[in-house]
């Protein structure tokens, strides 16, 4: 089912559908509005779900064990000391 709407444009972005229905890409100004508020539905759902995943992940990290600060900079230099070894690079 469609709904006809009125929708308002800026000359610049009038242009730019124009350029597409012209060129073939789109077979019609309406379809070139559609694909945008689809890709805008996307995108919107797309960071909805990361920052639901991001959420579910601070969740996790602040039930889980920390650290002091002096045990991670020891974890860090030895690794850097791993890296600088396996690599074969000098302080």
């Amino acid at each position: 089912m469609t709904v006809k709407s009125s929708i308002s444009l800026a000359n610049d972005q009038h242009a730019f559908a124009k350029t597409l229905v012209e060129a073939g890409r789109f077979p019609s100004m309406s379809a070139v509005m559609q694909q945008g508020v689809e890709l805008l539905r996307q995108q919107l759902e797309a960071e909805s779900m990361e920052r639901a995943a991001l959420a579910e992940v601070l969740k996790q990290r602040r039930a889980g064990k920390f650290i002091s600060a002096s045990t991670m900079d020891e974890r860090i230099a030895a690794m850097l000391a791993r890296k600088r070894q396996a690599h074969a690079v000098q302080d």
